[in-house]
């Protein structure tokens, strides 16, 4: 049997081919206002990221863990920054090689699994921007003491955050179906849903593991917001089902 990194790559190189929301390159207009000055990127699925939270980008050396797909990558590297990504879905990454040869930028892409130790020295970013993705990941916590090790000091990580609401309910939202912790590694029949239903193997995170992660891995957290999924019965009740966390490396 495959390993669930494998799995989840493969899921999501599906969902790209499918027209996956978080899989679509921006346009070349969008590339073209990130020059002006002109931009927005997402941690979460609605909420803007505040631009104070990146402070200076030229000239900052940038990790995108977990962030394929040619939509945030790009504004950086517009804004004058010298940008990484890291991602396990070819998909995606192509995504990201398309874009910079459409606009003329490089972009260093690394596949790679970020539940292994990352392939890079210590000290070697200034920031992280890592959308929520843990939820395709077992264990949070090595990544958090990942992330301090290849930042340099006083170095920033944006963070996207599940915060496992959406596990409980049911496709509409509407049924209370599943218990917490959300783990298809521990649960044959979850599996068997998560797979029929082509879901990826995906686990609940708690807050402890989330932002107490980061906090001991060495990080001080500096600012958080909530967000919603943007669609649905939790949004129309404005359910907050993501965390945003901005924290700095001491």
């Amino acid at each position: 049997m495959k390993n669930y990194q494998d799995i989840n790559a493969a899921t999501i190189d599906s969902w790209v081919a499918d027209g996956w929301v978080w899989g679509v390159p921006i346009d070349h207009g969008t590339y073209e206002k990130a020059l002006r000055g002109e931009w927005d990127v997402l941690l979460t699925p609605t909420k803007p990221v505040p631009h104070e939270w990146f402070g200076e980008m030229r000239g900052k050396r940038i990790l995108g863990l977990a962030c394929g797909g040619g939509q945030q990558m790009p504004v950086f590297t517009a804004l004058g920054a010298k940008c990484t990504v890291l991602d396990y879905s070819e998909a995606q990454l192509k995504s990201e090689r398309d874009v910079a040869a459409r606009e003329g930028y490089e972009i260093e892409c690394v596949r790679a699994d970020m539940t292994k130790p990352l392939p890079f020295e210590d000290n070697t970013f200034d920031l992280i921007f890592h959308p929520v993705s843990n939820c395709y990941v077992e264990e949070v916590e090595p990544i958090w003491r990942e992330c301090y090790r290849v930042l340099k000091p006083g170095g920033v990580l944006l963070a996207g955050l599940d915060n496992g609401i959406n596990f409980i309910f049911d496709l509409d939202e509407t049924t209370l179906t599943h218990k917490l912790p959300f783990n298809p590694l521990k649960d044959e029949k979850l599996m068997a849903e998560s797979m029929k239903n082509n879901d990826g193997v995906q686990f609940s995170h708690t807050i402890e593991e989330q932002i107490g992660g980061q906090l001991h891995a060495g990080f001080m957290l500096t600012d958080i917001f909530e967000d919603t999924n943007g669609y649905g019965k939790l949004e129309e009740y404005k359910v907050p089902t993501f965390w945003a966390t901005r924290a700095v490396k001491k």
